[in-house]
């Protein structure tokens, strides 16, 4: 277990809360966005679940969604590992804009902390406000903190980065995602998250990664009282994980 993590748990602990991995997990199967079964992946994988992000799909699935990334934020700033002066959070078009938007919000709202947003365009509006980014304007030395749902390979950074750079010269502090899928890239034995941190040196952070979301899921029942993940599940997820995780 990390200091960071081990952190957490603690002052889950002490303020007599389950730990942020269980209850996130909790959340993902309650709003349909967990799922367990046979999925092909946009990398061919053949995966025994799947993290669909466009399950959060109504005001209270994505402000809670918001809140669970503000509750990370914070904690990753309690510890050190992100500074306490962000200015915005940046969430890439399309998934990533109302997780930017929420976790604004949540961060304002739930911890004091005035924080902006920003989102980029598909496309670059050549009318009107104009331009590729939409929301809180990017300046020099501004502290920028990106938002994703789940990394595959890690793509959309790479998109992302040059707009922010070519718009400011901002300081990219970090990138938080919802879920870590703990897999290696192709043709690497590198973990997509830790690709990116050693190509762009910020930290990447999760809310939950997928080991914690199956050991979580492991302790939960039915309502009548069955075991919600079965034993094929659990070894098809630990083959899976086998092959494919770093």
């Amino acid at each position: 277990m990390s200091d960071s993590k081990q952190q957490a748990t603690q002052s889950d602990k002490s303020a007599g809360r389950t730990p942020i991995d269980e209850r996130f997990t909790e959340f993902l199967l309650e709003s349909g966005a967990l799922k367990f079964g046979d999925f092909t992946l946009k990398s061919g994988r053949q995966s025994p679940y799947f993290i669909n992000a466009g399950a959060f799909n109504d005001g209270r699935k994505i402000a809670t969604l918001g809140a669970f990334y503000a509750e990370k934020i914070t904690s990753a700033i309690a510890d050190g590992t992100l500074p306490k002066d962000v200015a915005t959070i940046f969430g890439p078009a399309y998934k990533g804009i109302p997780l930017a938007v929420s976790t604004s919000i949540a961060l304002t709202s739930m911890h004091g902390m005035e924080v902006g947003y920003t989102f980029d365009r598909k496309e670059a509006k050549d009318h009107g406000d104009g331009g590729i980014l939409v929301g809180t304007p990017l300046e020099d030395g501004m502290k920028v903190l990106l938002v994703d749902d789940v990394m595959t390979a890690g793509t959309a950074v790479r998109e992302v980065v040059p707009k922010l750079k070519a718009a400011a010269n901002v300081d990219i502090v970090g990138l938080v995602l919802s879920v870590d899928r703990m897999e290696k890239t192709k043709g690497s034995d590198v973990s997509a998250v830790k690709s990116v941190e050693r190509e762009f040196g910020f930290p990447v952070i999760a809310i939950a990664n997928v080991r914690e979301i199956f050991a979580a899921a492991s302790r939960m029942v039915t309502l009548d009282g069955t075991p919600l993940l079965d034993d094929d599940t659990r070894q098809r997820a630990d083959a899976y994980l086998s092959e494919y995780g770093a």
